[in-house]
């Protein structure tokens, strides 16, 4: 038996035990009169707020940059800051950060601008660079900027300090 036969003989068989299987008809099923609603009791719904899948929801309205220059306490330790101002106009290159104008160590104190910390300085392995270092040179892969939107869904999660404060009180 050649080596195209042996190949093309499972196949065969495999095709002819199909062809015999398939005279079987299935009795159609009849679709139900009403479309099944799925209720996900206890579900997130945060994105389709509610909506069918097979509708549109309006968007959102445009959430709107807070420019207070208020620093917001962070929730968990090595949390990125927010950005506490705008940043529409920045421009953000391998060759030009904006933001780096006022947040390096010799210019935060004349800018009044929080430095950014000594982590932005290190490589991988631990070695302390005079420059930003390039994997923490792009500032809004980690933050972002601050905003009045609303949350998509209820949250109840509390910050390290809260927690810590509630133990303390008992």
């Amino acid at each position: 038996m050649g080596l195209l036969t042996r190949a093309l003989l499972p196949l065969i068989v495999a095709m002819s035990l199909a062809a015999c299987g398939s005279k079987h008809e299935e009795t159609p099923r009849k679709a139900p009169d009403a479309p099944v609603v799925i209720t996900a009791a206890g579900q997130i719904d945060g994105l389709r707020r509610g909506v069918p899948i097979d509708k549109e929801a309006s968007p959102l309205p445009m959430a709107r940059v807070e420019n207070f220059d208020r620093i917001r306490p962070v929730n968990y330790e090595m949390q990125p800051p927010t950005i506490p101002h705008a940043i529409d106009n920045y421009q953000l290159t391998v060759n030009t950060n904006r933001c780096m104008l006022c947040h390096t160590r010799s210019a935060a104190k004349k800018f009044q601008a929080p430095p950014v910390s000594d982590a932005h300085y290190l490589t991988r392995d631990g070695k302390v660079l005079e420059q930003i270092s390039s994997r923490r040179y792009f500032c809004v892969q980690c933050h972002v900027v601050q905003t009045d939107a609303e949350p998509l869904v209820g949250n109840r999660y509390e910050g390290l300090n809260t927690t810590l404060a509630k133990e303390e009180k008992q």
